[in-house]
C-alpha cells in the first residue's frame, strides 16, 4: 500500500486513511469511529488523559489492545473510584499483566483522578481543557506536516500541572487535543476530515 497524492491510502472499502490507520484492523476501526471526535464528558476525558500518559514511549496500538484491561483495572476510569485508590491498589495493579505495569504511570492516573475531582470546584475538567481550543486547526496533506505540539498544548500542559496533574507534557496534550477533536489533524484527503463537527471541512 502506498499513499496517493493526498497522502492517504485508499482501502478496499474505497475510503482514504493515513498509513497508520490503513492496515491494522484495530487502528482502522479506532480511526473511523472514535479518533478526532469530541469528548465532552468528565469520565471520558479523564480516561483519554490517563491512556495518553500510559502511551508515552509506547505505540498507540499497544494501548488500544490493552484498553479493555485498563478499563477493568481502573474501574472504567471513574474519577471518584480511582481517586480513592491506595498503595495496596498500586501494588495490585503492578501485578496486572493486562495493563502497562509502570509504577509512575499508575500513580499518575491516581494523582490525576484526584486533580480531576478538585477541578469540579472551578468549572470542571471538560471546560478547563476545552478552553484551550485554538482559533484554527492544521490542514495537513502529509503526515510530516502534522505538529507534535502547539502553543495551546503547551499552555494546557502548564495549566494542568498547576492544578496538580502529572504526565501531561505539551506533546502528550497535543495528542489528546487530536484525539478529542480540539484540533483536526486528519489529512485533507481523508474520509474523516471535518467529521468532528468542531471544525469545517
Amino acid at each position: 500500500m502506498t499513499p496517493d497524492a493526498t497522502g492517504c491510502i485508499i482501502g478496499e472499502d474505497g475510503l482514504a486513511r493515513p498509513a497508520w490507520a490503513a492496515a491494522d484492523p484495530l487502528l482502522r476501526d479506532y480511526y473511523d469511529s472514535e479518533w478526532g471526535l469530541p469528548v465532552r464528558d468528565e469520565q471520558g476525558l479523564y480516561e483519554r488523559i490517563s491512556l495518553e500518559a500510559f502511551q508515552a514511549g509506547l505505540s498507540w496500538a499497544t494501548i488500544l489492545r490493552k484498553r479493555p484491561a485498563f478499563r477493568a483495572a481502573f474501574a472504567d476510569f471513574h474519577p471518584e473510584t480511582v481517586a480513592a485508590f491506595t498503595d495496596d491498589d498500586v501494588e495490585r495493579l503492578l501485578q496486572d499483566t493486562g495493563i502497562v505495569r509502570n509504577r509512575l504511570k499508575i500513580r499518575a492516573a491516581i494523582t490525576n483522578a484526584r486533580a480531576t475531582l478538585e477541578l469540579r470546584d472551578d468549572g470542571g475538567l471538560v471546560d478547563f481543557v476545552w478552553a484551550h481550543r485554538p482559533d484554527s486547526t492544521p490542514e495537513p496533506t502529509a503526515l510530516d506536516q502534522i505538529p507534535t505540539s502547539s502553543p495551546e498544548s503547551t499552555a494546557l500542559s502548564k495549566a494542568l500541572r498547576k492544578r496538580g496533574f502529572v504526565f501531561v507534557g505539551p506533546t502528550t496534550m497535543y495528542a489528546l487535543m487530536e484525539a478529542i477533536g480540539m484540533v483536526d489533524t486528519h489529512l485533507l484527503g481523508s474520509h474523516r476530515r471535518g467529521t468532528s463537527g468542531v471544525w469545517e471541512r
